[in-house]
C-alpha cells in the first residue's frame, strides 16, 4: 500500500501515529515504571542502566535496581527506582 494512501485512511480512522508506524510510544508512570511499545531491542541492560533501540533512535534509562519485565515483540516494560530519561534521535 503506498505512503499516501495509508496516511488518509489512519487519518479517516483517527488512529494513533504508534498504531500505524514504527514510532514509539513512552509511558512513564510515577518514577517506577515505564512501558516502551514499538522498540527494535535491547542494547544494554545493567542493575542502573537500560538502552532500548527504537526505529527513530535510543531510549536510555537511567536509575536504581531496574529490571526488564513483560516483554514481548512490540513491548517492554522496565521498572525499578528510575532517575532519567535520555533520547538519541537517529538521523535518517
Amino acid at each position: 500500500m503506498k505512503k499516501g494512501k495509508f496516511n488518509r485512511i489512519d487519518k479517516i480512522l483517527e488512529l494513533p501515529k504508534e498504531v500505524c508506524s514504527n514510532i514509539p510510544k513512552v509511558i512513564i508512570t510515577g518514577f517506577d515504571e515505564i512501558i516502551i511499545e514499538n522498540f527494535k531491542g535491547i542494547l544494554e541492560y545493567e542493575e542502573f542502566f537500560v538502552r532500548i533501540n527504537t526505529h527513530i533512535g535510543i531510549i536510555n534509562v537511567n536509575g536504581f535496581n531496574l529490571n526488564l519485565q513483560n516483554m514481548t515483540n512490540d513491548d517492554i516494560k522496565v521498572t525499578g527506582k528510575i532517575e532519567s530519561l535520555e533520547f538519541e534521535r537517529v538521523e535518517d
